[in-house]
């Protein structure tokens, strides 16, 4: 049996010494308050669903405006074709009375969007006022935007094999440039849509709901889903009847990808640490040559 030298680190010190030592590592990898990087105040939309008629004004002044084939045919789905669409919903009131909703939906122009953050060569590009882009002529046709996106919202052009290209709602940036509303908001004959800065317009939807609490669900969807959108929802009846998913994080999906990455080298270093040492303690050398 072997005894521990005096004055040296027996192999069960070692390791937990190692394990003590990754561990500080990791935890000084602890990334930064999500507060502390929020992006400034963006453009956005408010989209009141007690106001939308189901007209598809909205959608036909899309198609019109970015110049899409069918600009007199109603888009029934988001396609290559279609930027939004007002899709019908059957849903029950809070008084229990069977209703229609027509929920128009769209991109959600995410604050720190995870189709920007999954594109390898900067086709999705945030303007930084709102508007997510997307630059036809530098994407690679990888669709890593489609899977990363927790709306499922960007579709892919299957007709074009020659030039690849994602389809989805750019909230008509050129005309913002111009100082003008988009096309759909400035098409809409019920005030169902509302254009302006994000803040003011979360600040209309509490107003709104704080005034007619009977009226409203005490939410506004897309203020805190995935990190913030600049495109929010006003509702009567509760979202999930509308078929807006609510199991996203509050968090980012970019921000919780760099909360791993910045912590793998050090997670690599302290295992690293701790497999060598362990390695050395296993296999060091008696003084007659042998191992012990």
């Amino acid at each position: 049996m072997s005894t521990r030298t005096k004055g040296k680190l027996s192999r069960r010190d070692f390791i937990a010494v190692a394990a003590a030592g990754a561990w500080l590592l990791l935890d000084r990898a602890s990334p930064v308050d999500a507060s502390e990087t929020k992006k400034e105040d963006t453009q956005g939309m408010l989209i009141d669903l007690t106001r939308c008629v189901g007209c598809n004004s909205c959608a036909l002044a899309c198609k019109e405006s970015n110049h899409l084939p069918g600009d007199d045919q109603i888009p029934q789905a988001l396609e290559s074709d279609a930027y939004t669409f007002v899709d019908p919903v059957e849903a029950i009131t809070a008084g229990g009375e069977s209703t229609t909703r027509y929920v128009k939906r769209q991109c959600m122009h995410c604050l720190d969007a995870a189709c920007v953050s999954a594109c390898p060569a900067a086709a999705m590009y945030d303007s930084g006022e709102g508007p997510i882009i997307y630059r036809a002529g530098q994407c690679l046709g990888c669709r890593y935007c489609q899977v990363g996106c927790p709306f499922g919202v960007p579709r892919f052009d299957w007709e074009d094999g020659i030039a690849p290209t994602i389809s989805k709602c750019w909230m008509c940036h050129d005309r913002l440039q111009a100082g003008d509303e988009p096309a759909c908001v400035e098409a809409c004959p019920s005030g169902a849509l509302r254009f302006g800065r994000r803040s003011e317009l979360l600040s209309q939807a509490r107003a709104q709901i704080a005034t007619h609490p009977d009226r409203y669900v005490d939410h506004v969807f897309g203020e805190s889903e995935v990190g913030g959108t600049s495109i929010v929802y006003l509702s009567d009846v509760p979202f999930e009847q509308l078929g807006f998913p609510l199991d996203l994080p509050h968090v980012a999906p970019p921000e919780q990808t760099e909360k791993v990455m910045s912590a793998l080298p050090f997670v690599i270093g302290g295992m690293a640490a701790l497999m060598s040492g362990t390695a050395f303690y296993t296999h060091r050398l008696r003084p007659d040559g042998g191992e012990e």
